[in-house]
């Protein structure tokens, strides 16, 4: 929100609903990262509470978001966990983004079936320490070769928009058609067997470990 001053400038300040919503924020966020690294740690609550001094029914409130934990608090928690206590806090101010992609849009990029005549318009890429993810609308034509033969790490999901094709995933094969969606191990031989219906488009979406070189 914004206040006018005297001397003519706006300040902005924080309502105490924002303050509100913005510690509810934070405290999710805390919550989040002790959950997840007391996962990693292969630990339960009864035990991270029991390291960190804590009853179980307090360290599940902080885990739920719902109890604002103390600096001692989260100082017995970030050492119980081996990790600092900003750690705790890390993905609080982290920006979010988003990706918008109008209708017909999308950056046309080069892939393994683009010799087969098979076209790739990326519609965003997210990127983190683990996971990689990458969306596609994909459109074949009547000039467009079958391929059957996709091979790669991770899992994929099909979702076809227009255009009917029949599509191989290891020893099995799916008539697709408008609405129809597959979702499979994309180490799985895969790909459009027989373009029954053309032009086929539809959406492709590969998540795979971002170790993969």
């Amino acid at each position: 929100m914004f206040e006018e001053q005297g001397n003519g400038k706006v300040a902005e300040f924080e309502s105490a609903a924002e303050r509100d919503k913005r510690a509810n924020r934070l405290e999710m966020c805390i919550g989040r990262e002790v959950r997840q690294l007391r996962r990693k740690h292969d630990m339960t609550v009864t035990e991270l509470a029991e390291l960190a001094g804590l009853s179980s029914g307090m360290l599940s409130k902080i885990e739920n978001g719902h109890t604002s934990p103390s600096l001692t608090t989260l100082q017995s928690l970030a050492s119980a966990l081996n990790v600092s206590v900003t750690a705790l806090m890390r993905k609080f101010e982290e920006r979010r983004d988003a990706t918008f992609v109008a209708a017909g849009g999308g950056l046309k990029i080069q892939r393994r079936g683009t010799r087969a005549g098979h076209e790739y318009r990326v519609l965003g890429h997210s990127l983190d320490e683990e996971i990689t993810m990458e969306p596609f609308v994909i459109t074949l034509t009547d000039k467009s070769e079958v391929f059957p033969a996709f091979e790669h790490e991770g899992t994929e999901f099909l979702y076809v928009l227009e255009g009917r094709m029949d599509y191989h995933h290891g020893g099995a094969t799916y008539a697709m058609g408008p609405g129809d969606s597959l979702f499979f191990d994309a180490e799985a031989a895969h790909g459009p067997e027989n373009l029954v219906e053309t032009p086929i488009r539809f959406v492709c979406v590969i998540v795979h470990s971002s170790e993969r070189p």
